[in-house]
């Protein structure tokens, strides 16, 4: 029996014991046993993973850093909390000056919205403190480049970006890359829109999802460009 042991050793890949009749028995878990419980656990624990890193990609999604700048830029689109935004940091004396960021060829109705965004501007108290950008492009990154030449002359080298929570990450990196300068963003926050929490209402779950298809695109595709 002693002579089976080197060929039992190699097909079983284990121990023995000796059994009570004096004979030797493999003390062994079968190899294709070991590589199911071995995928099996591989598999929960790639589960576990991926439900982990889902429920943490709304949060990834929103940087909220703000720093003293030289100016605040406060991003073309939503047009209620951004702006609430850049004048509350304003105020607080994050920068000296805003810049707004408004579409240009695009109408509520009959009316211009630069010419709308001019009226709101000119009832304001900081009035004397904040300029419209004209925007021509429709992506963030056209909107980039429509604000590195509203910025060309000033001098201004730090940027306070302000946009929508959801959308600081992409904003920021965009901005990074179009217009090198020294940046800092701060979240506008609308609960009606997105949540990190996306999976509590339909809304942020398809603002979440919406929202990482631009950002890898940009990362994969369109930085390189």
């Amino acid at each position: 029996m002693n002579w089976l042991l080197p060929y039992l050793r190699l097909a079983y890949s284990g121990s023995f014991r000796q059994a009570a009749n004096g004979s030797l028995v493999p003390d062994y878990v079968p190899q294709k046993t070991t590589l199911m419980k071995r995928s099996q656990v591989a598999l929960i624990a790639g589960g576990l993973s991926a439900i982990a890193l889902g429920a943490a990609s709304g949060r990834f999604l929103v940087v909220n850093q703000p720093r003293k700048s030289e100016v605040i830029v406060v991003t073309a689109g939503e047009t209620d909390r951004r702006p609430a935004r850049g004048l509350e940091l304003l105020d607080q004396g994050c920068a000296p000056r805003l810049i707004l960021d408004v579409p240009a060829e695009a109408n509520i109705y009959e009316w211009n919205q630069l010419a709308i965004a001019q009226k709101y501007v000119d009832g304001l108290p900081q009035a004397g403190s904040i300029m419209l950008c004209p925007i021509h492009g429709q992506s963030t990154r056209d909107e980039a480049q429509d604000v590195s030449r509203c910025l060309q002359g000033s001098g201004a080298r730090s940027v306070l970006l302000v946009t929508s929570d959801y959308h600081t990450r992409r904003a920021l990196s965009i901005f990074e890359r179009v217009w090198p300068a020294d940046y800092s963003v701060a979240a506008a926050f609308d609960a009606s829109e997105f949540g990190v929490q996306w999976w509590r209402h339909r809304e942020w779950a398809k603002v979440n999802f919406d929202e990482w298809l631009k950002l890898v695109w940009w990362e994969l595709v369109d930085r390189w460009r």
